[in-house]
């Protein structure tokens, strides 16, 4: 049953009690609380009062407004923001679009265009109160009637958004066979009045807050399909810049609009400039003036930028990852004592020094990072030679076996260390491992259909995300053509715990069904780093490289 609007959750009370009792940690109640609807303020009050820690963090001055913001950036397609598949894409349309919530480099959750929500004790119902007053660009008015039609558009397979699995609590398995598919349940999705939007689920989701803030959950107005479903040719959204100019490859120029419904940005203006894959060309461009930012600093020319006058590297750590990832519908790696073999035979930690200088975390091969709250600590996978020539034998490969990985550098040539290092590593085992780079790309042409890849993926504030997204069964971003009942399932039942340790407990079991199943050798977690000017301020590094620059200014 949900609560009135102002009353609390009643696990946010005890909540309150494990955190004066040590039980968890301030930043996981902060993130919790605020999932449940108590307002940031109130939550880092409550913590405060617990804590004796400061309250609530101290709002920024007041810029200057005026100027234009050069930054430098890879200019991706923009057509249809449930189906972007990179945050590249998203930066350049989350200034003219918006989410119903906004999760910021704190990893803490706060209203967007929802102005509050609310959840049932069982967390099965959601009530999402929208900002009233809100215009698009076009001058309509946004209403419950756009966020039911961003619901049912994500969720209508047909479409081919990655959301369908990050809602799967709104989903059902429909059809025999080849039919099989997902598609969204009847009622999941309910426009209480015009500015009330009720989700009622078939399980409990405790995240559902922090998946709306997912780059593919974009808002759309409720008349994006009848005008063509691209934003490029229709950029009509809720934000506070317009769209001035767009060339894929080359730049993307965005003005700021009158008669945005929030405070007013600083920046007059904000240019993408994509400078290509030389990332030479990047430190030339940020030393000369030519940009003002710089989309991500690669970790082998971290040491180079940060001698640069004039420039600030900012870092954030991160649950950024790249995954070697078997398809496993694919012969050999159909075979799991394959699988398996190759996992054992790969050091991690060495990996982690070899590619990226020991910023981050060694993997452990289940997608799910030490600085994500759920995460339950396994025993560390170490690397263990016999025990890889015995399953490669096991597997039908006694004397070894040859495979091939393509790999094209998406986030830096980081990436190409990181395989030549496990080759290296597994030749050991007797499995000899041929490198096929590709120009990045050409990489995403194939990246969900190559036998074995490495792909790159981008931070999610949780593990359940990122594993809803890639893999449970059937879902658009499955790379690896996973389908475990048994996984699924114990992820959702993880996914709706409220307590956090036993959402630990819980996830125990989900991190070693994949780990077991060896569906992907994952080499290392990364911390990201990007520059920028001395000038700027306010501007940091999200995790998840999201672009938040409504209060972005130069000093002079």
């Amino acid at each position: 049953m949900l609560r009135k609007q102002g009353e609390l959750h009643p696990h946010i009370p005890e909540m309150a009690d494990q955190l004066r009792h040590g039980k968890i940690d301030r930043r996981e109640f902060l993130r919790t609380a605020t999932l449940l609807g108590m307002s940031a303020g109130a939550a880092y009050a409550m913590a405060g009062s617990i804590t004796g820690e400061a309250p609530i963090p101290q709002a920024a001055a007041a810029g200057k407004k005026g100027g234009t913001l050069r930054f430098a950036m890879r200019v991706q397609e923009m057509t249809d923001p449930a189906t972007f598949s990179w945050a590249e894409m998203s930066n350049q349309a989350r200034h003219i679009g918006e989410f119903l919530t906004i999760t910021g480099p704190d990893n803490i959750t706060r209203p967007y265009l929802a102005e509050s929500w609310s959840a049932s004790e069982d967390l099965k119902t959601w009530e999402f109160k929208l900002r009233k007053g809100v215009k698009w660009s076009n001058g309509d008015d946004f209403t419950a009637d756009d966020v039911v039609f961003n619901f049912t558009r994500w969720l209508d397979p047909k479409t081919g958004s990655s959301n369908i699995g990050l809602f799967a609590t709104m989903v059902e398995e429909v059809g025999e066979g080849d039919n099989k598919t997902k598609k969204m349940v009847d009622g999941a999705v309910e426009k209480v009045d015009d500015h009330t939007v009720r989700l009622n689920l078939r399980a409990p989701e405790l995240a559902m807050p922090e998946n709306l803030y997912n780059y593919p959950t974009m808002i759309m107005h409720r008349d994006f399909e009848q005008n063509g479903a691209d934003l490029s040719k229709w950029p009509v959204g809720t934000g506070p810049y317009e769209l001035v100019e767009y060339k894929v490859g080359e730049s993307v120029r965005l003005r700021r609009r009158e008669g945005y419904w929030g405070p007013e940005p600083y920046l007059d203006e904000i240019h993408y400039i994509d400078l290509g894959e030389e990332r030479a060309a990047w430190v030339a461009a940020i030393a000369s003036g030519q940009v003002d930012a710089i989309y991500e600093v690669d970790i082998s020319q971290l040491a180079i930028f940060e001698q640069l006058p004039n420039t600030k590297v900012i870092e954030a750590k991160t649950a950024q990852t790249a995954v070697a990832r078997f398809q496993i519908s694919q012969a050999p790696f159909d075979n799991k004592k394959l699988r398996q073999a190759f996992a054992a035979a790969v050091d991690t930690k060495q990996l982690l020094q070899l590619a990226y200088q020991g910023r981050g975390f060694a993997g452990e091969h289940h997608h799910v990072c030490p600085i994500h709250p759920e995460y339950f600590e396994l025993d560390f996978p170490a690397r263990d030679i016999a025990k890889s020539k015995r399953l490669l034998a096991e597997a039908g490969y006694p004397d070894g076996v040859e495979i091939s990985i393509d790999y094209g550098n998406t986030t830096g040539p980081w990436e190409q260390a990181a395989v030549q290092a496990m080759a290296e590593q597994v030749k050991e085992a007797g499995i000899d491992l041929k490198l096929n780079p590709m120009p990045s790309s050409q990489y995403w042409e194939v990246w969900d259909s190559t036998p074995f890849g490495l792909t790159s993926w981008t931070h999610r504030p949780l593990g359940v995300m990122v594993l809803k997204l890639g893999y449970i069964s059937g879902v658009p971003w499955n790379e690896t053509h996973y389908a475990n009942p048994e996984f699924d399932q114990a992820l959702e039942v993880a996914g709706g715990i409220l307590d956090v340790e036993e959402r630990r407990k819980a996830m125990e079991k989900v991190q070693a069904i994949i780990q077991d199943d060896a569906v992907i050798t994952q080499p290392l977690w990364r911390s990201v780093f990007s520059a920028a000017s001395i000038n700027l301020e306010n501007i940091v590094m999200h995790p998840t490289n999201y672009h938040q620059f409504n209060e972005v200014y130069f000093k002079s």
